[in-house]
């Protein structure tokens, strides 16, 4: 199976809010980054020669499941092929549990209230290892690790070299899923994001690895945020 990667579009996003599983919609640009993503899709599948599956994985975050249902309905349109979409919770962003779609600042001075907990460190948001010590919480590497089963499953499930499934998700859980599957370094996790809308190709192997077959990642420019 070959594993398109796509992060979803430019959305209404809470200013200083860990967005792991923020409610709100695409913006105008990220729908027409949706749309551009069905566009790249079809390029790469039709000069490949590959074989696109008809069910879309996405999580279940409004702003993925939007993304997969615009490239459904357009790289449908555009193909003959009648796709459809479902919602898994294995693909949603890190979450933080019961501090969900609160700010930073309110998540630092609850810690720094409760007792049993230290603060925690400047780059908590960042750090791949760092759990809130909050109910529900996990880690990005956490995250990751649950968004890798949901691709060796799926891997296992589908049939064929040439087989193509789409992925709507997040860019921090799936480069973290990318480390987990012999992929990225764990430097290049905090090197490289994803750019919304431009799938990345990974196919596995009848043995287990994987591998990168076409796409790129985007590099960043500085320090930015682990989470999108």
């Amino acid at each position: 199976m070959i594993a398109a990667l796509v992060r979803h579009g430019e959305y209404h996003q809470l200013a200083n809010t860990p967005s792991a599983h923020q409610p709100f919609p695409l913006t105008p640009e990220g729908e027409a980054q949706a749309r551009e993503a069905a566009a790249t899709l079809r390029q790469i599948i039709e000069q490949r020669s590959w074989r696109l599956l008809p069910l879309i994985d996405s999580s279940h975050m409004l702003r993925g499941w939007r993304t997969a249902q615009i490239i459904a309905e357009r790289l449908g349109g555009l193909s003959g092929l009648s796709l459809r979409v479902e919602g898994f919770d294995q693909l949603a962003e890190r979450g933080v549990g019961c501090a969900a779609n609160l700010t930073i600042s309110q998540i630092e001075e609850i810690l720094h209230q409760d007792p049993r907990f230290p603060d925690p460190p400047a780059d908590w948001k960042a750090d791949s290892h760092y759990r809130l010590p909050l109910q529900g919480a996990e880690s990005l590497m956490e995250a990751g690790e649950r968004v890798a089963g949901h691709l060796r499953r799926r891997a296992t499930e589908e049939s064929g070299g040439s087989d193509v499934k789409l992925f709507v998700g997040h860019g921090a859980a799936f480069r973290h899923a990318a480390h987990h599957l012999g992929l990225l370094s764990f430097e290049d996790i905090a090197r490289l994001s994803m750019y919304h809308g431009r799938p990345v190709f990974l196919e596995s192997s009848e043995a287990g690895s994987w591998r990168q077959v076409a796409g790129e990642w985007k590099v960043r420019a500085g320090n930015g945020e682990a989470m999108d």
